[in-house]
Protein backbone atom coordinates (compact mmCIF):
# COMPACT_ATOMS: atom_id res chain seq x y z
CA UNK A 1 0.00 0.00 0.00
CA UNK A 2 1.54 3.42 -0.74
CA UNK A 3 1.74 5.97 2.13
CA UNK A 4 2.59 8.66 0.17
CA UNK A 5 0.55 11.32 -1.25
CA UNK A 6 -1.23 10.65 -3.80
CA UNK A 7 -2.79 12.63 -6.79
CA UNK A 8 -6.59 12.53 -7.28
CA UNK A 9 -6.39 15.08 -10.57
CA UNK A 10 -9.54 15.49 -12.61
CA UNK A 11 -9.14 19.10 -14.42
CA UNK A 12 -12.57 20.76 -14.61
CA UNK A 13 -13.53 22.53 -17.92
CA UNK A 14 -16.44 24.77 -19.02
CA UNK A 15 -18.77 22.94 -21.22
CA UNK A 16 -19.59 24.57 -24.51
CA UNK A 17 -23.07 25.45 -25.10
CA UNK A 18 -24.48 25.06 -28.59
CA UNK A 19 -24.22 28.10 -31.07
CA UNK A 20 -28.37 28.52 -32.80
CA UNK A 21 -31.15 27.90 -30.10
CA UNK A 22 -33.15 25.86 -32.63
CA UNK A 23 -34.59 23.18 -30.49
CA UNK A 24 -36.56 22.28 -26.83
CA UNK A 25 -33.10 21.50 -25.24
CA UNK A 26 -31.53 24.43 -26.63
CA UNK A 27 -33.90 26.50 -24.65
CA UNK A 28 -33.23 25.46 -21.41
CA UNK A 29 -28.84 25.09 -22.27
CA UNK A 30 -28.47 28.97 -21.32
CA UNK A 31 -30.03 28.58 -17.75
CA UNK A 32 -28.65 25.21 -16.91
CA UNK A 33 -25.05 26.13 -17.16
CA UNK A 34 -25.21 28.69 -14.65
CA UNK A 35 -26.17 25.44 -12.55
CA UNK A 36 -24.19 22.88 -14.22
CA UNK A 37 -20.65 24.69 -13.82
CA UNK A 38 -20.54 26.45 -10.13
CA UNK A 39 -17.61 27.82 -9.33
CA UNK A 40 -14.81 26.45 -8.67
CA UNK A 41 -11.62 28.12 -7.46
CA UNK A 42 -8.38 27.64 -9.26
CA UNK A 43 -8.24 24.32 -11.75
CA UNK A 44 -5.25 22.69 -9.70
CA UNK A 45 -4.84 19.36 -9.15
CA UNK A 46 -6.08 18.28 -6.10
CA UNK A 47 -3.73 15.83 -3.47
CA UNK A 48 -5.22 14.20 -0.56
CA UNK A 49 -3.47 11.73 1.93
CA UNK A 50 -4.04 7.93 1.69
CA UNK A 51 -5.17 6.19 4.65
CA UNK A 52 -5.05 2.60 5.20
CA UNK A 53 -8.30 1.00 7.05
CA UNK A 54 -9.40 -2.40 6.80
CA UNK A 55 -6.66 -3.17 4.80
CA UNK A 56 -8.03 -0.79 1.67
CA UNK A 57 -6.30 2.09 0.53
CA UNK A 58 -8.78 5.48 0.47
CA UNK A 59 -8.44 8.19 -1.51
CA UNK A 60 -10.14 12.01 -0.76
CA UNK A 61 -12.41 13.01 -3.18
CA UNK A 62 -10.96 15.78 -5.21
CA UNK A 63 -13.40 18.72 -5.43
CA UNK A 64 -13.84 19.53 -9.14
CA UNK A 65 -14.68 15.25 -8.87
CA UNK A 66 -18.21 16.11 -6.91
CA UNK A 67 -21.50 16.28 -8.36
CA UNK A 68 -23.73 19.19 -6.79
CA UNK A 69 -26.43 17.81 -5.10
CA UNK A 70 -28.91 19.84 -7.15
CA UNK A 71 -27.63 17.43 -10.04
CA UNK A 72 -27.44 14.27 -8.23
CA UNK A 73 -31.31 14.88 -7.24
CA UNK A 74 -32.44 15.36 -11.02
CA UNK A 75 -30.36 12.69 -11.98
CA UNK A 76 -32.50 10.52 -9.57
CA UNK A 77 -35.67 11.58 -11.12
CA UNK A 78 -34.81 9.57 -13.55
CA UNK A 79 -34.41 6.52 -11.46
CA UNK A 80 -37.87 7.48 -9.96
CA UNK A 81 -39.56 7.43 -13.42
CA UNK A 82 -37.79 4.16 -14.45
CA UNK A 83 -38.47 2.25 -10.97
CA UNK A 84 -41.99 3.77 -11.62
CA UNK A 85 -42.64 2.10 -14.61
CA UNK A 86 -41.12 -0.69 -14.14
CA UNK A 87 -42.87 -1.57 -11.44
CA UNK A 88 -46.10 -0.38 -12.09
CA UNK A 89 -46.18 -2.68 -15.29
CA UNK A 90 -45.63 -5.83 -13.13
CA UNK A 91 -47.57 -5.08 -10.42
CA UNK A 92 -50.67 -3.69 -12.56
CA UNK A 93 -49.87 -7.06 -14.43
CA UNK A 94 -52.18 -8.76 -12.17
CA UNK A 95 -55.65 -7.22 -13.51
CA UNK A 96 -55.31 -9.18 -16.65
CA UNK A 97 -56.16 -12.58 -14.03
CA UNK A 98 -58.38 -11.08 -11.38
CA UNK A 99 -59.94 -8.16 -13.33
CA UNK A 100 -60.23 -9.95 -16.78
CA UNK A 101 -59.54 -13.74 -15.79
CA UNK A 102 -56.96 -14.79 -18.36
CA UNK A 103 -55.25 -17.87 -17.53
CA UNK A 104 -51.89 -17.07 -15.38
CA UNK A 105 -49.52 -18.75 -17.44
CA UNK A 106 -50.54 -16.28 -20.03
CA UNK A 107 -50.26 -14.03 -18.02
CA UNK A 108 -46.70 -14.63 -17.10
CA UNK A 109 -46.20 -14.97 -20.73
CA UNK A 110 -47.56 -11.51 -21.18
CA UNK A 111 -44.94 -10.43 -19.18
CA UNK A 112 -42.18 -12.31 -20.22
CA UNK A 113 -42.14 -11.91 -24.07
CA UNK A 114 -42.05 -7.88 -24.56
CA UNK A 115 -38.78 -7.92 -21.78
CA UNK A 116 -37.13 -10.78 -24.19
CA UNK A 117 -37.24 -7.99 -26.82
CA UNK A 118 -36.52 -5.62 -24.82
CA UNK A 119 -33.39 -7.11 -23.27
CA UNK A 120 -32.59 -7.34 -27.50
CA UNK A 121 -32.65 -3.85 -27.73
CA UNK A 122 -30.84 -2.78 -24.78
CA UNK A 123 -27.95 -3.44 -26.14
CA UNK A 124 -28.31 -1.88 -29.76
CA UNK A 125 -29.39 1.27 -28.17
CA UNK A 126 -25.94 1.80 -25.97
CA UNK A 127 -23.95 0.63 -29.25
CA UNK A 128 -26.13 3.77 -30.60
CA UNK A 129 -25.94 5.99 -27.98
CA UNK A 130 -22.04 5.14 -27.56
CA UNK A 131 -21.56 6.18 -31.37
CA UNK A 132 -24.08 9.19 -32.15
CA UNK A 133 -22.49 11.96 -32.17
CA UNK A 134 -24.49 15.26 -32.07
CA UNK A 135 -24.43 19.29 -30.40
CA UNK A 136 -26.34 18.03 -27.33
CA UNK A 137 -24.09 14.89 -26.86
CA UNK A 138 -24.53 11.15 -26.89
CA UNK A 139 -27.32 10.28 -24.63
CA UNK A 140 -29.45 13.87 -23.79
CA UNK A 141 -31.90 13.66 -27.23
CA UNK A 142 -33.20 9.86 -26.77
CA UNK A 143 -33.83 10.70 -22.79
CA UNK A 144 -35.78 13.52 -23.89
CA UNK A 145 -37.53 11.95 -26.69
CA UNK A 146 -37.65 8.52 -25.22
CA UNK A 147 -39.56 10.11 -21.54
CA UNK A 148 -42.30 11.61 -24.10
CA UNK A 149 -42.87 8.12 -26.11
CA UNK A 150 -42.94 5.80 -23.37
CA UNK A 151 -45.33 7.61 -21.17
CA UNK A 152 -47.64 7.74 -23.51
CA UNK A 153 -47.39 4.14 -24.88
CA UNK A 154 -47.77 3.24 -21.12
CA UNK A 155 -50.99 5.22 -20.90
CA UNK A 156 -52.22 3.57 -24.23
CA UNK A 157 -51.60 0.33 -22.81
CA UNK A 158 -53.87 0.04 -19.89
CA UNK A 159 -57.00 1.66 -21.90
CA UNK A 160 -58.48 -2.31 -21.89
CA UNK A 161 -62.00 -2.48 -22.92
CA UNK A 162 -64.69 -5.28 -21.32
CA UNK A 163 -66.40 -7.88 -22.83
CA UNK A 164 -63.54 -9.02 -25.36
CA UNK A 165 -61.79 -12.47 -25.66
CA UNK A 166 -58.97 -13.95 -23.56
CA UNK A 167 -57.11 -14.23 -27.10
CA UNK A 168 -57.76 -9.88 -27.81
CA UNK A 169 -56.21 -8.64 -24.97
CA UNK A 170 -53.78 -11.32 -25.03
CA UNK A 171 -52.71 -9.67 -28.80
CA UNK A 172 -53.97 -6.00 -27.93
CA UNK A 173 -51.31 -6.11 -24.58
CA UNK A 174 -48.31 -8.33 -26.22
CA UNK A 175 -48.30 -5.54 -29.45
CA UNK A 176 -48.74 -2.78 -26.78
CA UNK A 177 -46.28 -4.07 -24.39
CA UNK A 178 -43.57 -4.04 -27.08
CA UNK A 179 -44.12 -0.62 -27.81
CA UNK A 180 -43.70 0.18 -24.09
CA UNK A 181 -40.26 -1.39 -23.73
CA UNK A 182 -38.86 0.06 -27.02
CA UNK A 183 -39.75 3.82 -25.78
CA UNK A 184 -38.45 2.25 -22.20
CA UNK A 185 -35.01 1.19 -24.03
CA UNK A 186 -34.82 4.31 -25.91
CA UNK A 187 -35.16 6.16 -22.46
CA UNK A 188 -33.55 4.04 -19.83
CA UNK A 189 -30.42 3.18 -21.76
CA UNK A 190 -28.51 6.30 -22.08
CA UNK A 191 -29.86 7.63 -18.71
CA UNK A 192 -27.85 4.75 -17.28
CA UNK A 193 -24.97 5.69 -19.45
CA UNK A 194 -25.10 8.99 -18.55
CA UNK A 195 -25.31 8.17 -14.71
CA UNK A 196 -21.23 6.31 -15.00
CA UNK A 197 -20.10 9.36 -16.74
CA UNK A 198 -20.98 11.88 -14.26
CA UNK A 199 -18.18 11.43 -12.28
CA UNK A 200 -14.52 9.85 -12.11
CA UNK A 201 -14.36 9.40 -8.45
CA UNK A 202 -14.68 5.81 -7.21
CA UNK A 203 -16.77 7.46 -3.85
CA UNK A 204 -18.12 10.31 -5.68
CA UNK A 205 -19.63 7.16 -8.13
CA UNK A 206 -21.40 5.63 -4.99
CA UNK A 207 -22.58 9.09 -3.63
CA UNK A 208 -24.68 9.61 -7.11
CA UNK A 209 -25.72 6.16 -6.77
CA UNK A 210 -26.86 6.67 -3.44
CA UNK A 211 -29.11 9.68 -4.50
CA UNK A 212 -30.41 7.88 -7.47
CA UNK A 213 -31.24 5.01 -5.48
CA UNK A 214 -32.53 7.27 -2.72
CA UNK A 215 -34.99 8.91 -4.95
CA UNK A 216 -35.56 6.05 -7.24
CA UNK A 217 -36.66 3.85 -4.35
CA UNK A 218 -39.50 6.27 -3.08
CA UNK A 219 -41.29 4.67 -6.54
CA UNK A 220 -41.28 1.78 -4.60
CA UNK A 221 -43.50 3.40 -1.50
CA UNK A 222 -45.94 4.35 -3.80
CA UNK A 223 -46.10 1.68 -6.28
CA UNK A 224 -47.31 -1.09 -3.61
CA UNK A 225 -50.56 0.77 -3.03
CA UNK A 226 -51.66 0.23 -6.84
CA UNK A 227 -53.48 -2.64 -6.51
CA UNK A 228 -55.58 -1.13 -3.82
CA UNK A 229 -55.82 2.09 -5.70
CA UNK A 230 -57.41 0.16 -8.56
CA UNK A 231 -59.59 -1.73 -6.23
CA UNK A 232 -61.28 1.41 -5.41
CA UNK A 233 -65.06 2.11 -5.67
CA UNK A 234 -64.85 5.25 -7.99
CA UNK A 235 -63.36 3.67 -10.53
CA UNK A 236 -66.28 1.12 -10.72
CA UNK A 237 -64.26 -1.79 -11.40
CA UNK A 238 -60.36 -3.05 -11.13
CA UNK A 239 -59.76 -2.71 -14.73
CA UNK A 240 -61.07 0.70 -14.81
CA UNK A 241 -59.10 1.35 -12.35
CA UNK A 242 -55.89 0.57 -14.20
CA UNK A 243 -57.02 2.76 -16.90
CA UNK A 244 -56.73 5.92 -14.77
CA UNK A 245 -53.94 5.07 -12.99
CA UNK A 246 -51.92 4.51 -16.19
CA UNK A 247 -52.74 8.35 -17.31
CA UNK A 248 -51.38 9.78 -13.97
CA UNK A 249 -48.27 7.53 -14.31
CA UNK A 250 -47.98 8.66 -17.24
CA UNK A 251 -48.11 12.12 -16.70
CA UNK A 252 -45.56 12.04 -14.04
CA UNK A 253 -43.01 9.72 -16.31
CA UNK A 254 -43.13 12.75 -19.13
CA UNK A 255 -43.13 15.71 -16.87
CA UNK A 256 -40.33 14.15 -14.50
CA UNK A 257 -38.20 12.01 -17.36
CA UNK A 258 -37.32 14.79 -19.19
CA UNK A 259 -35.53 17.42 -16.58
CA UNK A 260 -32.04 14.83 -16.53
CA UNK A 261 -31.93 15.16 -20.32
CA UNK A 262 -32.13 18.96 -19.99
CA UNK A 263 -30.17 20.01 -16.69
CA UNK A 264 -27.59 17.17 -17.07
CA UNK A 265 -24.36 17.00 -19.38
CA UNK A 266 -21.91 14.56 -20.72
CA UNK A 267 -18.69 14.61 -19.14
CA UNK A 268 -16.65 12.43 -21.28
CA UNK A 269 -18.11 13.40 -24.58
CA UNK A 270 -15.04 15.17 -25.98
CA UNK A 271 -13.06 12.21 -24.69
CA UNK A 272 -15.34 9.73 -26.59
CA UNK A 273 -15.58 11.84 -30.11
CA UNK A 274 -11.37 12.35 -29.71
CA UNK A 275 -10.74 8.50 -28.74
CA UNK A 276 -13.69 7.48 -31.44
CA UNK A 277 -15.50 7.82 -35.06
CA UNK A 278 -19.31 7.97 -35.91
CA UNK A 279 -19.33 4.65 -36.40
CA UNK A 280 -23.04 4.72 -36.85
CA UNK A 281 -22.32 6.21 -40.48
CA UNK A 282 -19.44 3.93 -41.42
CA UNK A 283 -21.70 1.74 -43.27
CA UNK A 284 -24.31 -1.54 -42.22
CA UNK A 285 -22.04 -4.08 -42.45
CA UNK A 286 -18.88 -2.23 -40.54
CA UNK A 287 -21.96 -1.14 -37.65
CA UNK A 288 -23.26 -5.00 -37.65
CA UNK A 289 -19.29 -5.90 -36.92
CA UNK A 290 -18.13 -3.76 -34.69
CA UNK A 291 -21.46 -3.73 -32.82
CA UNK A 292 -21.00 -8.02 -32.01
CA UNK A 293 -17.28 -7.63 -31.35
CA UNK A 294 -18.27 -5.00 -28.89
CA UNK A 295 -21.09 -7.30 -27.58
CA UNK A 296 -19.12 -10.10 -26.74
CA UNK A 297 -15.43 -8.32 -26.06
CA UNK A 298 -17.93 -6.99 -22.75
CA UNK A 299 -19.72 -10.03 -21.73
CA UNK A 300 -15.97 -11.60 -21.41
CA UNK A 301 -14.94 -9.08 -19.15
CA UNK A 302 -14.32 -11.60 -15.67
CA UNK A 303 -15.30 -8.60 -13.61
CA UNK A 304 -18.08 -7.57 -15.66
CA UNK A 305 -19.80 -11.21 -16.19
CA UNK A 306 -19.46 -11.51 -12.19
CA UNK A 307 -21.57 -8.29 -11.35
CA UNK A 308 -23.77 -9.26 -14.02
CA UNK A 309 -24.25 -12.78 -12.46
CA UNK A 310 -25.23 -11.43 -9.02
CA UNK A 311 -27.80 -9.10 -10.40
CA UNK A 312 -29.09 -11.66 -12.51
CA UNK A 313 -29.82 -13.80 -8.78
CA UNK A 314 -30.62 -11.34 -6.36
CA UNK A 315 -32.82 -9.18 -8.69
CA UNK A 316 -34.69 -11.93 -10.94
CA UNK A 317 -34.58 -14.15 -7.56
CA UNK A 318 -36.76 -11.27 -6.09
CA UNK A 319 -39.31 -10.99 -9.36
CA UNK A 320 -39.40 -14.74 -9.46
CA UNK A 321 -41.54 -14.75 -6.30
CA UNK A 322 -42.96 -11.00 -6.42
CA UNK A 323 -46.36 -12.53 -7.31
CA UNK A 324 -45.99 -14.79 -4.60
CA UNK A 325 -45.94 -12.67 -1.86
CA UNK A 326 -49.33 -11.33 -3.03
CA UNK A 327 -50.88 -14.21 -3.67
CA UNK A 328 -49.48 -15.79 -0.75
CA UNK A 329 -50.64 -12.51 1.29
CA UNK A 330 -54.35 -12.52 0.03
CA UNK A 331 -55.07 -16.16 -0.34
CA UNK A 332 -53.43 -17.80 2.70
CA UNK A 333 -53.00 -14.54 5.47
CA UNK A 334 -56.38 -13.23 4.51
CA UNK A 335 -58.39 -16.61 3.55
CA UNK A 336 -58.85 -14.64 -0.08
CA UNK A 337 -60.22 -11.27 0.59
CA UNK A 338 -58.43 -9.00 -2.08
CA UNK A 339 -59.36 -5.62 -0.62
CA UNK A 340 -58.33 -6.55 2.58
CA UNK A 341 -54.84 -8.47 1.11
CA UNK A 342 -54.19 -5.95 -1.36
CA UNK A 343 -53.94 -3.52 1.95
CA UNK A 344 -51.18 -5.05 3.42
CA UNK A 345 -49.70 -5.84 0.15
CA UNK A 346 -49.45 -2.09 0.31
CA UNK A 347 -48.03 -1.90 3.99
CA UNK A 348 -45.37 -4.43 3.43
CA UNK A 349 -43.97 -2.67 0.45
CA UNK A 350 -43.93 0.49 1.68
CA UNK A 351 -42.30 -0.63 5.34
CA UNK A 352 -39.84 -2.15 2.83
CA UNK A 353 -39.45 1.08 0.59
CA UNK A 354 -38.84 3.28 3.73
CA UNK A 355 -36.03 1.23 4.95
CA UNK A 356 -34.54 0.76 1.90
CA UNK A 357 -34.07 4.85 2.21
CA UNK A 358 -32.10 4.32 5.52
CA UNK A 359 -30.53 0.83 3.45
CA UNK A 360 -29.39 3.38 0.73
CA UNK A 361 -27.74 5.66 3.51
CA UNK A 362 -26.23 2.91 5.16
CA UNK A 363 -25.24 1.16 2.55
CA UNK A 364 -23.03 3.88 0.26
CA UNK A 365 -21.30 4.76 4.22
CA UNK A 366 -20.38 1.39 4.50
CA UNK A 367 -19.11 1.02 0.99
CA UNK A 368 -16.53 3.98 1.71
CA UNK A 369 -15.38 2.00 4.98
CA UNK A 370 -15.04 -1.36 4.14
CA UNK A 371 -15.47 -0.91 0.28
CA UNK A 372 -17.68 -2.08 -2.36
CA UNK A 373 -17.55 -5.93 -2.60
CA UNK A 374 -18.21 -6.44 1.40
CA UNK A 375 -20.77 -4.13 1.59
CA UNK A 376 -22.70 -6.26 -0.95
CA UNK A 377 -22.08 -9.16 1.25
CA UNK A 378 -23.39 -7.52 4.29
CA UNK A 379 -27.05 -6.34 2.54
CA UNK A 380 -27.47 -9.40 0.93
CA UNK A 381 -27.13 -11.56 3.62
CA UNK A 382 -29.48 -9.33 5.52
CA UNK A 383 -32.21 -9.61 3.00
CA UNK A 384 -31.71 -13.66 3.30
CA UNK A 385 -32.79 -13.04 6.71
CA UNK A 386 -36.03 -11.90 5.46
CA UNK A 387 -36.66 -13.68 3.03
CA UNK A 388 -36.39 -16.79 5.42
CA UNK A 389 -38.88 -14.81 7.82
CA UNK A 390 -42.00 -14.87 5.23
CA UNK A 391 -42.44 -18.52 5.88
CA UNK A 392 -42.90 -18.07 9.80
CA UNK A 393 -43.98 -14.40 9.71
CA UNK A 394 -47.47 -14.69 7.09
CA UNK A 395 -49.80 -16.57 9.07
CA UNK A 396 -53.35 -15.62 9.40
CA UNK A 397 -53.06 -15.44 12.93
CA UNK A 398 -51.81 -12.07 13.24
CA UNK A 399 -52.06 -10.82 9.87
CA UNK A 400 -49.80 -7.31 10.98
CA UNK A 401 -46.16 -10.10 11.32
CA UNK A 402 -46.42 -9.63 7.48
CA UNK A 403 -44.27 -6.56 7.99
CA UNK A 404 -41.75 -8.13 10.08
CA UNK A 405 -39.94 -9.38 7.04
CA UNK A 406 -39.90 -6.20 5.22
CA UNK A 407 -37.26 -4.42 6.66
CA UNK A 408 -34.99 -6.70 6.55
CA UNK A 409 -35.47 -7.87 2.86
CA UNK A 410 -34.99 -4.05 2.19
CA UNK A 411 -31.29 -4.53 2.06
CA UNK A 412 -31.20 -6.79 -0.94
CA UNK A 413 -32.63 -4.42 -3.64
CA UNK A 414 -31.79 -1.28 -2.10
CA UNK A 415 -27.82 -2.39 -1.74
CA UNK A 416 -28.15 -3.80 -4.95
CA UNK A 417 -29.03 -1.32 -7.15
CA UNK A 418 -26.44 0.97 -4.80
CA UNK A 419 -23.60 -0.59 -5.47
CA UNK A 420 -23.79 -2.75 -8.91
CA UNK A 421 -23.95 0.95 -10.99
CA UNK A 422 -20.90 2.33 -8.72
CA UNK A 423 -18.87 -1.11 -9.58
CA UNK A 424 -19.71 -0.66 -13.27
CA UNK A 425 -18.11 2.86 -13.65
CA UNK A 426 -15.04 0.93 -12.24
CA UNK A 427 -15.29 -1.36 -14.53
CA UNK A 428 -15.79 0.98 -17.31
CA UNK A 429 -12.34 2.78 -16.90
CA UNK A 430 -10.61 -0.53 -16.84
CA UNK A 431 -12.33 -1.30 -20.30
CA UNK A 432 -11.21 2.00 -21.84
CA UNK A 433 -7.67 0.91 -20.39
CA UNK A 434 -7.91 -2.15 -22.31
CA UNK A 435 -10.09 -0.46 -25.69
CA UNK A 436 -9.46 2.99 -25.71
CA UNK A 437 -13.17 3.50 -25.95
CA UNK A 438 -15.76 5.02 -23.63
CA UNK A 439 -18.36 2.50 -23.80
CA UNK A 440 -20.64 3.74 -21.24
CA UNK A 441 -23.76 2.59 -23.07
CA UNK A 442 -22.57 -0.86 -23.92
CA UNK A 443 -21.69 -1.69 -20.35
CA UNK A 444 -24.95 -0.62 -19.23
CA UNK A 445 -27.22 -1.93 -22.10
CA UNK A 446 -25.87 -5.36 -21.47
CA UNK A 447 -26.16 -5.51 -17.86
CA UNK A 448 -29.91 -4.46 -17.97
CA UNK A 449 -29.60 -7.16 -20.92
CA UNK A 450 -28.61 -10.16 -18.53
CA UNK A 451 -31.09 -8.55 -16.11
CA UNK A 452 -34.19 -8.39 -18.37
CA UNK A 453 -33.63 -11.61 -19.91
CA UNK A 454 -33.35 -13.21 -16.65
CA UNK A 455 -36.41 -11.28 -15.43
CA UNK A 456 -38.68 -12.55 -18.43
CA UNK A 457 -37.97 -15.74 -17.74
CA UNK A 458 -38.51 -14.67 -13.90
CA UNK A 459 -41.57 -13.85 -14.86
CA UNK A 460 -42.53 -16.43 -16.89
CA UNK A 461 -41.22 -19.51 -14.78
CA UNK A 462 -43.78 -17.67 -12.27
CA UNK A 463 -46.71 -17.83 -14.11
CA UNK A 464 -45.28 -21.62 -14.22
CA UNK A 465 -44.79 -22.40 -11.24
CA UNK A 466 -48.25 -20.80 -9.91
CA UNK A 467 -50.09 -23.26 -12.10
CA UNK A 468 -47.51 -26.42 -10.59
CA UNK A 469 -48.53 -25.19 -6.84
CA UNK A 470 -51.79 -25.74 -8.00
CA UNK A 471 -53.38 -22.40 -7.21
CA UNK A 472 -56.94 -21.39 -8.72
CA UNK A 473 -58.45 -18.43 -8.95
CA UNK A 474 -62.12 -19.85 -9.85
CA UNK A 475 -61.64 -20.83 -5.59
CA UNK A 476 -60.78 -17.93 -4.47
CA UNK A 477 -60.65 -18.36 -0.62
CA UNK A 478 -60.53 -21.99 -0.79
CA UNK A 479 -57.22 -22.58 -2.53
CA UNK A 480 -55.96 -26.37 -0.95
CA UNK A 481 -53.29 -26.52 1.89
CA UNK A 482 -50.86 -28.19 -0.77
CA UNK A 483 -50.96 -25.10 -3.31
CA UNK A 484 -50.79 -22.66 -0.13
CA UNK A 485 -47.92 -24.49 1.37
CA UNK A 486 -46.16 -24.59 -2.02
CA UNK A 487 -46.59 -20.79 -2.84
CA UNK A 488 -45.43 -20.17 0.66
CA UNK A 489 -42.17 -22.34 0.48
CA UNK A 490 -41.53 -20.75 -3.12
CA UNK A 491 -41.95 -17.61 -1.42
CA UNK A 492 -39.65 -17.11 1.20
CA UNK A 493 -36.63 -19.70 0.34
CA UNK A 494 -36.45 -19.38 -3.56
CA UNK A 495 -34.77 -15.95 -3.32
CA UNK A 496 -32.74 -17.25 -0.22
CA UNK A 497 -31.02 -19.36 -2.79
CA UNK A 498 -30.64 -17.27 -5.43
CA UNK A 499 -28.74 -14.93 -3.29
CA UNK A 500 -26.40 -17.22 -1.50
CA UNK A 501 -24.93 -18.00 -5.15
CA UNK A 502 -24.91 -14.26 -5.68
CA UNK A 503 -22.66 -13.98 -3.10
CA UNK A 504 -20.15 -16.85 -4.18
CA UNK A 505 -20.17 -15.30 -7.48
CA UNK A 506 -19.09 -11.84 -6.32
CA UNK A 507 -16.06 -13.15 -3.38
CA UNK A 508 -13.48 -13.00 -6.28
CA UNK A 509 -14.07 -9.71 -7.82
CA UNK A 510 -10.79 -8.03 -7.82
CA UNK A 511 -11.81 -4.35 -8.49
CA UNK A 512 -10.76 -2.55 -5.26
CA UNK A 513 -10.57 0.92 -4.89
CA UNK A 514 -6.57 0.95 -4.99
CA UNK A 515 -7.34 -0.53 -8.08
CA UNK A 516 -9.25 1.73 -9.84
CA UNK A 517 -7.39 4.56 -8.49
CA UNK A 518 -4.40 3.47 -10.50
CA UNK A 519 -6.76 2.55 -13.57
CA UNK A 520 -8.00 6.25 -13.35
CA UNK A 521 -3.64 7.49 -12.87
CA UNK A 522 -2.88 5.72 -16.29
CA UNK A 523 -5.89 6.62 -18.27
CA UNK A 524 -5.45 11.02 -17.54
CA UNK A 525 -2.02 10.36 -18.40
CA UNK A 526 -2.97 8.89 -21.48
CA UNK A 527 -5.37 10.64 -22.52
CA UNK A 528 -6.16 13.58 -20.09
CA UNK A 529 -8.17 14.45 -17.65
CA UNK A 530 -11.98 14.73 -18.13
Amino acid sequence: MRDELVSCSSTCRHRRLPGKVDTLLATFDSAVNLLHDPPRGNKQVAAAQTIKMNDSTHYATAPEDRIPFHLKFVYGLGAFVNNMLADSIGRMLIVLNLGLGMNPALVGLLGALPRLTDAITDPLMGYVSDNTRSRYGRRRPYMFIGAIFVGISFALLWQLPLGKSESWYFWYFLVGSLIFFLAYTIYATPWVALGYELTPDYHERTRLMGVQNFIGSIAYMISPYFLAIMYMPVFGDVVNGASYLALIIAAVAIGLGILPAIFLRERFKEIAEKEGSDKISAGVWHVIKDFFHGFATTLKFKPFLKLCVATFLVFNGFILIAAFQSYVIIYYVFGGDQEAGSVFVGHSGSVQAITALCVIAFITWLATKVGKRRAFFVSTGISMIGYALKWFCYTPDNPWLVLIPAPFMAFGLAGLFTLMPSMICDVVDMDELNTHQRREGMYGSIYWWVVKLGQSVAIFGGGLLLVWTGFDVELGGNQTEEALRLMRLSDAFIPCVASAIAIWAVASYSVTEEKAHEVRMELEARRGAA
